[in-house]
Formats: C-alpha cells, structure tokens, sequence
C-alpha cells in the first residue's frame, strides 16, 4: 500500500464570489431615484388650485366675430343707369279774375253807417276830456281801417284815397291833442273838416 501512487494534495487560497449584492442596491438606489425625480417633475407639471391651464385660457377667450367682407355689399356696375322718374304734372294756377268795380251806391250803402259813427265820435270827444275823450278817439282811429278796407269804385277811388289819408291824419292830431289835454277844440274842428270832404266824395 505504501507503494500507491497518492495524490499530492496541496493548500492553496479558495477562489472568492464574486460581491453581486454591492451592484444590486446600487441598481435599487438609481431607480427609486429616478422614480423621485419623475415624481417632482410630475409634481411640478400638474397645475395648482384651479388655475386654468394656458389650454383652458385659451379656449375661455371669444373666439374674434367673423369681419364682414366689403364685397359683401353689392357694387352697382357703371353700366347701370338710373331710372328716369316721371316729371310731376304741372297744375295749372288758376289767377282769380279781378273784383268787380263797385256801384257807387252800393260804396256809399257800405260806407255810410261808418262815415255816421265819425261824425257821432268827433261830436262825444268834443264833449269829455282824458281818457274818456281818448277812448273815442281811438275808436274812430279803428274805424278809418274799417274805411279802407272797403273798395271804391274806380271812379272816385283816387279822391276817396286822398280824403281818407287826410282824414286819418286829422285823428292822429286829435289824439296828441287830448293825450296833451291841449287844443283839443281845433283838432277836433279840423278833423269834422276832413271828415265832410271824405263823406263829400261818396256824396252821403
């Protein structure tokens, strides 16, 4: 036995594994890492209290009203010619025929009862005085257009005229003359006078 060949057994250093744990809890550590990170940046992006985000600003916003086109108005053509509107008839005036001339009786029948009253008049302010006596004065004043408004006869219409501006003016002196409470008596007189050459024309 002794002369077996034994195997020669010799010590040496075991071969050491290798350290996978070391790896392993660096690889946990970068991936929850990167799960914080994603996690702040998710944190940050997400928006706060409400806030409108710019996609809900923008689509809160009116939207701009369409702009009308100025081609929408319709632009006549230069070929189009205006209608012609029809000229309105013409009336014909009509010139009233001109007032007949009146009868000298039937000037005289118009005008007498006023040519009475004057001399009626003249004779009350002869008699009163102040504003009694203006009162009549005025009164015939208001007759002498009464007078004039009544158209005389072609014949004696320039003397009728005449007479009636003369006897007007005597009135306008008798007016001063009582207003003045001075000569009333010769203004009084001078309008009788012009009074007779008026009725005198239509021969009343």
């Amino acid at each position: 036995m002794s002369d077996e060949h034994q195997p020669d057994l010799q010590w040496g250093p075991l071969e050491q594994k290798p350290r996978n744990a070391g790896r392993v809890w660096l690889i946990v550590g970068l991936v929850v890492a990167a799960l914080v990170v994603a996690a702040v940046l998710l944190f940050m992006l997400l928006p706060r209290g409400g806030a409108p985000g710019p996609d809900a600003t923008a689509s809160n916003s009116p939207s701009p009203s369409p702009s009308v086109s100025a081609s929408a108005t319709p632009t006549p053509s230069p070929s189009e010619e205006p209608t012609a509107e029809p000229e309105p008839s013409q009336t014909p005036v009509t010139t009233p025929p001109p007032p007949a001339d009146p009868d000298i009786e039937v000037f005289r029948g118009r005008v007498q009862a006023l040519l009475d009253d004057a001399q009626t008049g003249l004779g009350l302010v002869s008699e009163t005085s102040g504003q009694e006596a203006a009162g009549y004065v005025d009164s015939l004043r208001g007759d002498v257009q009464r007078l004039a408004d009544n158209p005389a006869p072609a014949s004696i219409e320039a003397e009728w005229r005449a007479a009636l501006d003369d006897y007007a003016a005597r009135l306008e002196d008798l007016r001063s003359a009582v207003g003045a409470d001075s000569g009333v008596p010769a203004a009084v007189e001078a309008a009788r006078g012009a009074l007779r050459e008026l009725r005198a024309v239509t021969g009343a």
